[in-house]
Order: C-alpha cells, then sequence, then structure tokens
C-alpha cells in the first residue's frame, strides 16, 4: 500500500510525472528539499508530482513545474526514464512510479505559488545546475545516477524508448526527490 495526499492508502505505487527541465545553456533545474522532522537530512530534486484525478502524466508534470517553480513557457519532450521508488518520507513510507520528461524552457526565474502545505514545510528553493556542477556535487540528488544520465542526455540526445532505471529504495530515515506533497 501507499500513502497518498491525504495519507489514506492507496493500492499500487503512486503515478508520479517528473520534469528533466534544460534551459537554453543546458542548465537543469533542480529543488532543494529536507524531511521536515530533521532539516539537515536535505537533498536536490527533479521538480514534478503526482497525477491528480483524470490527469495524465503530462498534465500532471506542467501542473507541477508551475505550482512548484512558477515556469509555465515549457516546450515537454519525451519521456526518458521510468523508475520505480519507496522511501520514508514525514512519518509515512511512500512507494512512486515515476516518468521523467524531456522538458525545455527559456523562463530561468523561479516563483513557487502553488506549493502544498507539506512542500511549504519541506522545500527552501530551486537552482539551476550546470552538468559539471552536477556531476561534482557533494550534496545528495535523486535520482541517485542523475549527473550521469543527464551528461549522457547531453551527450546523446534523447533514447529512442524510455529507459527503465534501477529501483531505488530507502530503508532508513531520508528522503527522495519531492513531488506533490511527497518526495520521490
Amino acid at each position: 500500500m501507499t500513502a497518498d495526499p491525504s495519507g489514506t492508502a492507496a493500492p499500487g505505487p503512486r503515478k508520479v510525472s517528473r520534469l528533466i527541465l534544460l534551459d537554453p545553456s543546458d542548465r537543469i533545474l533542480l529543488l532543494h528539499g529536507f524531511e521536515p522532522a530533521d532539516p539537515a537530512d536535505d537533498w536536490w530534486f527533479t521538480p514534478g508530482g503526482g497525477l491528480e484525478d483524470g490527469e495524465s502524466r503530462e498534465q500532471a508534470a506542467l501542473r507541477e513545474l508551475a505550482e512548484e517553480t512558477g515556469i509555465t513557457q515549457v516546450d515537454l519532450g519525451p519521456v526518458l526514464w521510468h523508475r520505480y521508488c519507496s522511501f520514508p518520507f514525514d512519518g509515512r513510507r511512500w512507494e512512486q512510479d515515476e516518468w521523467y520528461f524531456l522538458a525545455r524552457t527559456a523562463q530561468t526565474d523561479t516563483e513557487p505559488g502553488g506549493l502544498t502545505e507539506l512542500e511549504r514545510r519541506s522545500v527552501t528553493g530551486a537552482r539551476w545546475w550546470t552538468s559539471e556542477e552536477l556531476l561534482s556535487a557533494r550534496e545528495t540528488v535523486y535520482p541517485t545516477r542523475l549527473a550521469e544520465l543527464l551528461r549522457t542526455l547531453l551527450d546523446d540526445g534523447p533514447p529512442g524508448a524510455p529507459v527503465v532505471l534501477a529501483p531505488e529504495i530507502v530503508q532508513g530515515h531520508g528522503g527522495l526527490a519531492h513531488n506533490g506533497g511527497t518526495h520521490g
């Protein structure tokens, strides 16, 4: 069972859409978050979140991006990667089926305007990263192979079909990439 944003049990993993958002200089936008009960437990993650009733994966990706960053001028591209993840966050376990979309924008100023109460307690900002900065980062970044995946994307272009990433399972205290009120 998976917790949904209201805290009730839902069958199967939560469906999540995420964005690999690149600016004209091929920098990637990441959000900075932390465990609400332990602000020292922090990480960087891609924008995105859970699907709402009747929403497509594409619609969810664009809605979440607008809510989390204020960015609305986006060219949405193909699905790059699929990933299953499971992690503890804010006192419960989250299980998620994540799709990562390529997206491009020239709009680099961020202004979150639609954060949930949990997001307001666990997200501290956004930053544009070059591939080189990401490759040398000492901070925790989710998905854990993002630096390598981004470099491959920039060098080779999008894959012909979505790549299935290895599952990420976090057993202890910690978090994964944030999304629509949860991380993952």
